[in-house]
C-alpha cells in the first residue's frame, strides 16, 4: 500500500497561460513505463486539458514516455489568448520532477480558485479500477472524468489489489475534510472481509 501510494494517480496541476506552445519534462520514479495490459501513456504519461470558452474541459494532448526521463512537445499552434490548463500526472508510476516549458515571452499564472461550495474534495478509496487500470491516458480514469464534470477537486486513493478497508486506512481518510467519500473496494474483498470490515470502516469515517 505504501509503495502504491507513491504513484501519482489522480494528481493534476492547474495553471493559466497565454502560451501558444507547451512542452513538458518529467522524471519517473520507476523504470517500468508500461504493463502488458496497460499502455505507457496511462501508466507513465502526462495528459493535458484546457477549459473552453463554454467552461468545459477539453482534451489537448498526451505526452508519451520513452524512458525514465522524458521531454516532449505537448502542443503548438494554439490560438492567441490566455486560457486555463490542467495537466494530469501518471496513474501507475510516480514522478520526482515535472516541468512545463513555455516561450520566454509567455505569461504563466494561477487559475481562479474554485467557488467555495466546490473546494472540498470528493475522496475515492478503492482498487486498481479506482487507481486507473487500465485507462489509456491519465485524464481518462473515471475519477478524473468526474472531477472535470463537477469542476471539483477529486482525491484518487486507489490501491491496485489492495483496497481492503483496513481500519488504519479509515483513520487516515477520516483526517480529510471531504465533501463526500466514495468507497469502491468490493473487487478486492472476500465476503468474510466485507462482513468484518465495512461497517467498522464507515463508522470510523
Amino acid at each position: 500500500v505504501w509503495n502504491l501510494s507513491l504513484n501519482s494517480a489522480g494528481m493534476c496541476v492547474r495553471f493559466r497561460s497565454d502560451a501558444t506552445v507547451l512542452q513538458a519534462h518529467w522524471v519517473l520514479r520507476s523504470k517500468t513505463i508500461a504493463m502488458n495490459h496497460m499502455p505507457a501513456t496511462g501508466v507513465s504519461g502526462l495528459d493535458l486539458y484546457t477549459r473552453g470558452t463554454d467552461g468545459k474541459w477539453r482534451w489537448v494532448a498526451v505526452a508519451r514516455p520513452e524512458g525514465q526521463e522524458n521531454t516532449v512537445s505537448l502542443v503548438s499552434g494554439l490560438p492567441p489568448g490566455e486560457r486555463e490548463f490542467m495537466l494530469y500526472l501518471p496513474l501507475y508510476n510516480g514522478v520526482s520532477a515535472v516541468e512545463i516549458g513555455l516561450p520566454p515571452e509567455s505569461r504563466l499564472g494561477l487559475p481562479p480558485p474554485r467557488p467555495e461550495a466546490r473546494r472540498r474534495p470528493v475522496v475515492f478509496y478503492g482498487t486498481s479500477i479506482t487507481q486507473g487500470g487500465c485507462a489509456s491516458r491519465p485524464g481518462m480514469v473515471h475519477t478524473a472524468i468526474l472531477g472535470r464534470w463537477l469542476d471539483a477537486p477529486v482525491l484518487n486513493l486507489g490501491f491496485s489489489g489492495n483496497g481492503k478497508m483496513e481500519a488504519a486506512l479509515a483513520e487516515l481518510l477520516a483526517e480529510l475534510d471531504a465533501a463526500i467519500y466514495v468507497l469502491d473496494c468490493l473487487p478486492n474483498m472476500t465476503a468474510e472481509q466485507v462482513t468484518e470490515r465495512v461497517e467498522p470502516f464507515v463508522r470510523i469515517l
